[in-house]
């Protein structure tokens, strides 16, 4: 992921008003690894059922505002997210929802999915089986399952960005 500044992250959100986007903390950037993320997703300690996730679509940023669900799935059992594809525990995984970008999203209407509770998905891709003549290369394995990540955030957010 190429590096992004406070300036490219709140001008990348597209389903939050000029107020939210204000006051939205960010995350320590100077402290980001650039080139093991796929997107950069914090949570909002403040207000902690808020999320923010950004990502590079061609040549320029697109953020979305997240909300967690208020319950938690039942615990014992395990979810996956729908990013990552990665089964965890039911406690690491939560329901989000985004504003859809425009009027729609005034209208209240709103896009939701499984996500890593942490919004980590890029750390959590990178861990890998040990290696064995069995498996493939564990670079390999992160390649594919980082391209995947990719596409999945990509296809979410122009879900958010749809204004019909």
């Amino acid at each position: 992921m190429k590096p992004l500044n406070e300036s490219d992250i709140r001008f990348s959100i597209v389903n939050a008003s000029r107020g939210e986007i204000e006051r939205m903390p960010l995350p320590g950037l100077h402290e980001v690894l650039w080139g093991e993320r796929e997107y950069l997703g914090w949570r909002d300690h403040q207000a902690p059922l808020r999320g923010y996730l950004v990502h590079w679509l061609d040549d320029r940023p697109v953020g979305i505002v997240l909300r967690a669900a208020n319950g938690t799935m039942r615990a014992g059992i395990s979810a996956m997210c729908s990013l990552c594809r990665t089964p965890q525990p039911s406690g690491q995984v939560a329901l989000f929802s985004a504003p859809r970008a425009g009027q729609a999203g005034r209208d209240g209407n709103t896009i939701g999915t499984y996500i890593c509770a942490d919004l980590a998905c890029s750390l959590i891709i990178r861990i890998t089986p040990p290696a064995s003549p069995m498996q493939p290369d564990p670079a390999e394995i992160v390649a594919r399952r980082a391209e995947g990540l990719l596409s999945r955030v990509q296809s979410f957010t122009a879900d958010v960005m749809k204004t019909t």
